[in-house]
C-alpha cells in the first residue's frame, strides 16, 4: 500500500505544464530572433559551436528535476506491515446544559461559548480515551455517542446552540440516566461524567441517580456556569443584534443564579469534585488531571498500518539528475549529432 504524507504538495504539479508552456514560448521566440537576425547558414558560420537541441536537452531535465522533487516533498510511504494495536483509556459522558440561561453573559462570551471552548480544548488534549456528548434542556439527547474519532466529535461540538432542544428547562436528572445508559455495558473501562450547567430549575431525584452511578463505579463532576447573584439573559434576533433581556409574565426581567448547592451535593453523591467555571480558568483541565488518575483500561483493538518513508527513492534521481544537467555545455557533441540536425532543419517542439 502506497500513500503520500503530505498530499498538499502534490498540488505544485499543476504548475508544470505552465513551467512548459513558457519554455517553449521563449525557445520560439530566440528561434524568430536568431533568424530574423542571420539566415541558417550565416549562423552556421558566426555560431559554429552552437546547439539548439541541447537547450532543449537540459530543459527536460529540469522539468523531470521538478517532478521528482514535488513527489519527494509530499513523502511516498509504503505500508510495510499492518498491526493489531491494544487500545486503552477511560470512557468520558459530557452533559452539557443548552437551556435559554445558558446565554447568559456573566462569563464571557457566554456560559454557553465558554463551556464550548473548554469541552473543545478537552478533546485536543484526549489521547485513547472515549468521549461522548449529550446536550439537555427540558429533555436529554445524545449530540455524539463514545469515540475516539476527535475531529468528529468537534465537529458535532460546534453544531451545539440553545436550539439543540427546544423543549425548557434543565433536567439533570434523564441526562444522567441517558449517560449511564449509553455507556458500553461489556467494557470494563473507567467510567466518568461531567456535568457543565447553572443548575437551575432542576427537575426529579438527582442525588439518586448520581448515587445509583457511583455504585456502578461511574465518577461524577460538576462544572458551575453563571453568578450566584443572578444576571439577566439575554434576547437577540435573527440577525444577532440584541432586542432586550428575557421577562416574566408580568414584565419583570428574568434573572438566571448559579445553583452552586446543588452541584456540589451531586459531585458529592457521586465520589467527584465540583469546580466552579470562571473567564480565565480551564475547569475541565483539572477534571482531565483528576481522570488521568484512574486506571486506564484496554477496552479493544484496532488495525494500523506501519507506513515507512520512501522519499529518498526519488530524491536521490533528482539529485543526480541535477548534477548531470550542471555539466552538459550548451555546444555541439558527437553524442547529439543526429538531434544537431534535426534542429538546424527547425525542430517543432
Amino acid at each position: 500500500m502506497i500513500r503520500f504524507a503530505h498530499t498538499e504538495y502534490l498540488y505544485a504539479l499543476y504548475f508544470l505544464p505552465l513551467l512548459a508552456i513558457i519554455f517553449w514560448y521563449t525557445y520560439r521566440i530566440q528561434k524568430k530572433q536568431l533568424n530574423d537576425f542571420a539566415s541558417s547558414k550565416l549562423q552556421k558560420v558566426l555560431l559554429p559551436m552552437r546547439s539548439g537541441f541541447k537547450s532543449v536537452y537540459k530543459f527536460i531535465i529540469i522539468f523531470a528535476v521538478f517532478i521528482l522533487l514535488i513527489l519527494a516533498l509530499a513523502n511516498p510511504q509504503v505500508g510495510s506491515k499492518v498491526e493489531e494495536v491494544k487500545q486503552v483509556g477511560i470512557d468520558v459522558y459530557i452533559l452539557l446544559d443548552v437551556s435559554l440561561s445558558m446565554t447568559a453573559e456573566d462569563i464571557k462570551p457566554s456560559r454557553l461559548e465558554k463551556a464550548k471552548h473548554e469541552i473543545a480544548l478537552l478533546i485536543q488534549r484526549l489521547r485513547g480515551d472515549r468521549i461522548g456528548l449529550i446536550v439537555f434542556s427540558g429533555e436529554a439527547y445524545v449530540q455524539f455517542p463514545l469515540t475516539t474519532d476527535y475531529s468528529a466529535a468537534n465537529l458535532f461540538l460546534n453544531a451545539v446552540d440553545v436550539s439543540s432542544v427546544p423543549q425548557a428547562g434543565t433536567a439533570i436528572e434523564p441526562a444522567i440516566k441517558l449517560a449511564l445508559n449509553s455507556f458500553k455495558k461489556d467494557a470494563e473501562t473507567k467510567k466518568a461524567i461531567i456535568i457543565i450547567t447553572d443548575g437551575e430549575d432542576h427537575e426529579g431525584n438527582i442525588t439518586g441517580i448520581v448515587e445509583e452511578a457511583a455504585g456502578n463505579g461511574v465518577q461524577t463532576f460538576t462544572i458551575g456556569l453563571g453568578s450566584p447573584t443572578g444576571v439577566p439573559i439575554p434576547l437577540y434576533n435573527n440577525s444577532g443584534i440584541q432586542t432586550g433581556y428575557k421577562k416574566d409574565m408580568y414584565g419583570n426581567v428574568v434573572l438566571t443564579k448559579l445553583d452552586e448547592f446543588t452541584l456540589q451535593k451531586i459531585a458529592e453523591a457521586g465520589n467527584g469534585k465540583y469546580y466552579r467555571s470562571s473567564n480565565t480558568d480551564d475547569e475541565l483541565e483539572l477534571i482531565y488531571k483528576d481522570l488521568a488518575q484512574l486506571e486506564q483500561t484496554e477496552y479493544g483493538t484496532t488495525r494500523i498500518t506501519d507506513y515507512e518513508d520512501r522519499y529518498y527513492y526519488l530524491l536521490f534521481p533528482a539529485l543526480i539528475l541535477l548534477f548531470v544537467e550542471f555539466f552538459i555545455s550548451n555546444n555541439k557533441s558527437k553524442f547529439f549529432m543526429k538531434f544537431e540536425e534535426a534542429d538546424s532543419n527547425e525542430i517543432n517542439i
